[in-house]
């Protein structure tokens, strides 16, 4: 069973920097996709920032130049560097996986909150 965990969430004011991890139980590279989701409160999940299997990165317009997704290959690893965080990027923040079937698998996520 494939498992993505996440980590590195916490509290942090307007202007800082944060850097979550998703850590998959296997090799990252049977994932055609991976994502980085956010969840406010009161609102939809959204796709936040992604890396393909072969490096192509994707990021929401409001993440651009202050958001950054890498990968670790021999980790296993998908990291999002959040810089300049602002009030509105507070939120649940969820890896997923898409492998080559489609199928999708979530972690746990966790919270990033900043204060204003």
């Amino acid at each position: 069973q494939v498992q993505l965990v996440e980590s590195g969430g916490g509290l942090v004011q307007a202007g800082g920097s944060l850097r979550l991890s998703c850590a998959a139980s296997g090799n990252i590279l049977r994932f055609n996709t991976i994502g980085w989701y956010r969840q406010a409160p009161g609102k939809l999940r959204e796709l936040v920032a992604s890396i393909s299997s072969s490096g192509i990165r994707n990021y929401q317009d409001s993440v651009k130049g202050r958001f950054t997704i890498s990968r670790d290959i021999a980790k296993n690893t998908v990291n999002l560097q959040m810089s300049s965080l602002k009030a509105d990027d507070t939120a649940v923040y969820y890896c997923k996986g898409q492998d080559l079937f489609a199928a999708d698998y979530w972690g746990q996520g966790t919270q990033v909150t900043v204060s204003s």
